[in-house]
């Protein structure tokens, strides 16, 4: 397939290319006291101050973000837009209060994707032109859509956007690749 340059595939990091949630998760099960119970699957929004505060503790270490595991069903569609002549790119939220995060996303990308992938570290998805957003979180594609009518969102299934619908939205779940690639190839055309 011959390459448009306006054949963009935007990917968001944390619960899209990176497991952040299983990471964080991992970093607070080690800072637990034996006295303490064990964190759940998932985390809810409403930590306790105790469990916030060492999250925030966590989040502030360049080399914690830099070694975040991978999350796959954001792999799968990477190599999949790649696959079809989508240049592939990463649009990322930047935490304003935590330089070290952004500095620790840049090295993660460099050992998972490689240190030629174009990075946008934003406050604001909205502002970024892309065909393709690959994001997890319903606020954030709430936003891109807004200014993208012909635009496409693949969202990687989970907890936390189980509820989220919009006709311009697949949820990606690992058992329907078909349907996204269809909608990758239309959007070429």
């Amino acid at each position: 397939m011959e390459k448009n340059s306006e054949d963009i595939a935007l990917f968001d990091m944390d619960g899209t290319l990176c497991d952040y949630e299983k990471g964080l998760i991992e970093s607070l099960e080690k800072l637990r006291s034996p006295l303490e119970q064990p964190l759940k699957e998932t985390l809810s929004f409403d930590l306790p101050d105790y469990l916030r505060a060492r999250s925030d503790l966590i989040r502030s270490s360049s080399k914690w973000w830099a070694y975040l595991p991978q999350f796959n069903l954001g792999f799968i569609i990477w190599q999949n837009a790649r696959a079809y002549g989508y240049r592939c790119m990463v649009l990322t939220q930047g935490p304003k209060d935590n330089p070290h995060a952004w500095a620790g996303k840049k090295m993660w990308i460099d050992k998972n994707l490689g240190e030629n992938v174009d990075i946008t570290i934003t406050r604001d998805k909205g502002l970024v032109y892309g065909k393709i957003l690959v994001d997890d979180w319903p606020p954030y594609i709430t936003r891109w859509l807004e200014w993208r009518p012909r635009g496409l969102v693949i969202m990687p299934a989970s907890k936390i956007n189980g509820d989220f619908e919009h006709p311009q939205v697949i949820r990606y779940d690992g058992e329907n690749m078909g349907e996204v690639k269809k909608r990758m190839i239309e959007l070429k055309k």
